[in-house]
């Protein structure tokens, strides 16, 4: 009993000490002012990590995201503004490294492609509902109709018909 406790003991802090990488801690940066740490917090959630798979800065380990963060905290504290860092990373990364590109011609489809793609689907559905009713409309949905509508017609000529005399009104003399 004792060597099986001191087994699972043993295996318990190997698996523990094996996923340490995972439990890292992003660094902290010291700034001069609570305005400077703010906007480092703010700038570092908007700014993608360029090997993590759509992970802003703030939440990955890689160690190309901690470059990017060192660089944004010195910018910061260099004085430089928020569009200067970002333009600055844009430059240099691409489009890509911002969770929010610019449209322009190269981010054009990223943009317009889902609206594109709403009227496309809603052209399709709307071509393809008039094609089902005018189908519908024009061909006979059974092979039947004109044997249905000829003993249709003969069972309405053949009916006895409610005429103004055969309508009972109600008199007084038939009360019980």
């Amino acid at each position: 009993m004792m060597k099986k406790t001191l087994l699972l003991i043993a295996l318990f802090s190997a698996l523990m000490g094996s996923n340490q990488h995972s439990y890292a801690v992003i660094e902290a940066v010291e700034f001069e002012t609570k305005k400077q740490e703010q906007r480092y917090k703010v700038l570092i959630d908007q700014l993608r990590c360029l090997v993590c798979q759509n992970q802003n800065l703030a939440g990955s380990d890689a160690p190309l995201a901690k470059d990017l963060r060192d660089i944004t905290a010195n910018m910061i504290k260099q004085g430089d503004s928020d569009a200067t860092i970002k333009a600055f990373m844009r430059d240099r990364y691409g489009d890509f490294v911002l969770y929010e590109p610019p449209f322009n011609w190269s981010t054009a489809f990223l943009w317009l492609g889902p609206f594109v793609l709403l009227v496309l689907v809603s052209i399709g559905l709307i071509l393809n509902i008039k094609r089902r009713q005018e189908d519908e409309l024009f061909k006979p949905t059974h092979a039947t109709d004109d044997a249905v509508r000829i003993k249709v017609r003969n069972l309405l000529r053949d009916t006895p018909s409610i005429g103004a005399d055969s309508v009972i009104k109600p008199n007084s003399d038939n009360k019980k």
